[in-house]
């Protein structure tokens, strides 16, 4: 574009105040030259400092090239929405507001799509922060969706099924297929837009990878760890996919997803025995409650959870 900008930058927030600054201040250390992106803040209709600490970053930091925005609609999917309407650059690259990026993160990412012109979308490594500084004993590779852990190895590949899709807080588009593509889901104000735009763009192309080296870290908080809402997550999750798959495919395609969600609690059970009798109760606890409550979350009318 006209801009000269290979990447736009774009962080959505929504009254994260504590964190905000963190990914801010990893952005003014990025190898990548500043003339070459810009820096998109989506304030989500905080209600905290956010709008105040978004501003005195920017001012603070004249040499980026960097704009906030107050997005009044609720929901993620509204404020990166605003992101593409916002973006002057050929791609449209999201980060999470508790996010901290590596150093080389805007320089692999950019040198991806100009050594892949044909490339849709990328999504990069992701590596969980635990605030306690330790992974919670519970944790295992069927939970890795819930703390966004992305991690297939070293080198760049296509996204497949059993990848699955590049998680919100590490991906990026061509903004012409986000605009093609219809843009996100706005019924979506909390979980699973990141899969239904993946879903979206792959319709228009399948070229979406895998790009290791645009690496971060994703910060979880002690909150987000408690049992009242590790469930709310899942319940929310459960409820968000729901819609995603109705937009998509109908009343046909929710019976199928709701039978597939039946058969993942099957299959929890199993596991919870299978980790119980090895001596890892607690990993087979949490995993029958992720897929209890997704199911539990798909039926429900609505669940609220910003």
């Amino acid at each position: 574009m006209a801009t000269g900008y290979e990447i736009s930058l774009v962080i959505c927030t929504y009254n994260r105040c504590r964190y905000l600054p963190e990914v801010l201040q990893s952005i003014t250390q990025q190898t990548f030259p500043p003339s070459r992106f810009e820096l998109i803040i989506i304030d989500n209709n905080s209600t905290d400092e956010t709008a105040s600490i978004a501003r005195e970053f920017i001012a603070r930091n004249t040499e980026l090239n960097a704009i906030y925005f107050f997005e009044e609609n609720k929901g993620l999917s509204h404020a990166r929405n605003r992101g593409i309407t916002e973006a002057q650059s050929p791609i449209v690259n999201y980060v999470d507001d508790d996010a901290v990026l590596t150093t080389n993160y805007l320089q692999e990412m950019a040198f991806f799509f100009r050594t892949h012109p044909e490339a849709a979308g990328a999504g990069g490594k992701v590596i969980p922060k635990f605030e306690s500084g330790n992974e919670p004993v519970w944790m295992s590779k069927y939970l890795n969706g819930f703390i966004g852990k992305i991690d297939f190895g070293q080198e760049i590949l296509l996204f497949t099924k059993a990848m699955k899709y590049p998680v919100g807080c590490n991906m990026a588009y061509n903004k012409s297929l986000l605009l093609k593509a219809g843009g996100f889901n706005n019924a979506l104000q909390f979980r699973s837009d990141d899969k239904y735009i993946f879903q979206q763009v792959k319709k228009l192309s399948n070229k979406v990878y895998y790009v290791p080296k645009a690496c971060l870290y994703h910060y979880i908080d002690a909150h987000r760890l408690e049992l009242t809402n590790f469930k709310k997550l899942f319940l929310k999750t459960g409820n968000e996919e729901k819609k995603r798959v109705f937009a998509e495919e109908g009343s046909m395609g929710v019976l199928k997803k709701a039978l597939e969600f039946v058969a993942k609690v099957g299959a929890s059970v199993i596991l919870f025995f299978f980790f119980t009798f090895t001596g890892r109760y607690l990993m087979g606890k949490y995993i029958f409650i992720s897929q209890y409550n997704t199911l539990k979350g798909f039926f429900a009318k609505e669940i609220y959870v910003r």
